[in-house]
């Protein structure tokens, strides 16, 4: 059986998380640990992390990932940006710890245009510091392919190699795969022979087993387009044929798949989960 759920709302405390997707048919979710537009933030309350782990638990969900804020920049040319980035990348990477969360997703970020062989050093460089900073904590970085916007960060399954294979704690390191994202930047997920043509790129670079959560997203934007903009699940430009096939892919069936659909009228995410189940059958 498929493993889907989708980023759930913290809303009231972390664990009211875990009660929302267990309303609405999940076996996996993913959230912010914190408010992911502010630099503050406050501490998690020991009974906050006991309900967590206990419903996580309960419920059998797993696995539970938790989502990188939106103001750090791993890339950034900026030393005090830098410098925030990785004391936010050290305290999510605690707070994960504290929340027995697995895998914290994060995008690369932007080189600001200081170019791609800049921005892939800083990269490196700063998630290994925050790992060495953080040996204590059982959880795995997934870098986050995007999608092409300008001065981006791992738009190519090359720049994401690339940031990898410089760094020294590549046994803590893995990948979050986005379809939306990939898409936008340039790799076709339309039909059965076009996902086993970038799924086979993809393993020749990077290998599939480093894949550990999958983003499950339709894309507002054509191939290539670059614009980091999702859409329900079939109904934007990948379509329910390209999804169909994708889930049948035999490599990635095991896989945690999370959907950040939008929120409107259209469908919700109870919708959003029951169609993704419905094509994988």
């Amino acid at each position: 059986m498929i493993n889907v759920g989708f980023h759930a709302s913290i809303a009231g405390g972390v664990d009211k998380a875990v009660d929302r997707v267990v309303e609405r048919g999940c076996s996996t979710f993913q959230i912010f640990t914190r408010n992911p537009r502010r630099w503050e933030f406050s501490a998690l309350k020991p009974e906050e992390i006991k309900n967590f782990v206990e419903k996580v638990n309960q419920y059998n969900i797993s696995p539970a990932v938790a989502h990188m804020p939106y103001l750090p920049n791993l890339a950034t040319s900026t030393e005090e940006l830098y410098a925030r980035s990785c004391e936010t990348l050290e305290k999510e990477l605690e707070r994960c710890a504290q929340l027995k969360i697995p895998y914290l997703v994060t995008h690369l970020g932007s080189h600001l245009g200081r170019g791609m062989e800049n921005g892939i050093k800083r990269v490196s460089d700063l998630i290994d510091r925050a790992l060495f900073e953080t040996q204590n904590a059982s959880v795995t970085i997934l870098l986050e392919n995007t999608a092409g916007t300008l001065n981006s960060m791992g738009s190519t399954f090359g720049d994401i190699k690339s940031v990898i294979d410089r760094m020294y704690n590549k046994n803590r390191v893995a990948l979050c795969f986005d379809t939306a994202h990939a898409f936008a930047a340039g790799y076709d997920l339309r039909t059965a022979e076009a996902i086993r043509k970038t799924l086979d790129h993809f393993d020749r670079v990077l290998g599939l087993e480093r894949i550990k959560v999958i983003h499950l997203n339709d894309s507002k934007g054509d191939l290539r387009s670059g614009k980091d903009r999702h859409e329900h699940i079939g109904l934007g430009y990948i379509g329910e044929k390209g999804f169909r096939s994708f889930l049948e892919y035999e490599g990635l069936q095991d896989r945690p798949f999370i959907l950040e659909t939008p929120l409107d009228n259209r469908r919700d995410e109870k919708g959003n989960i029951k169609r993704v189940k419905e094509l994988a059958e």
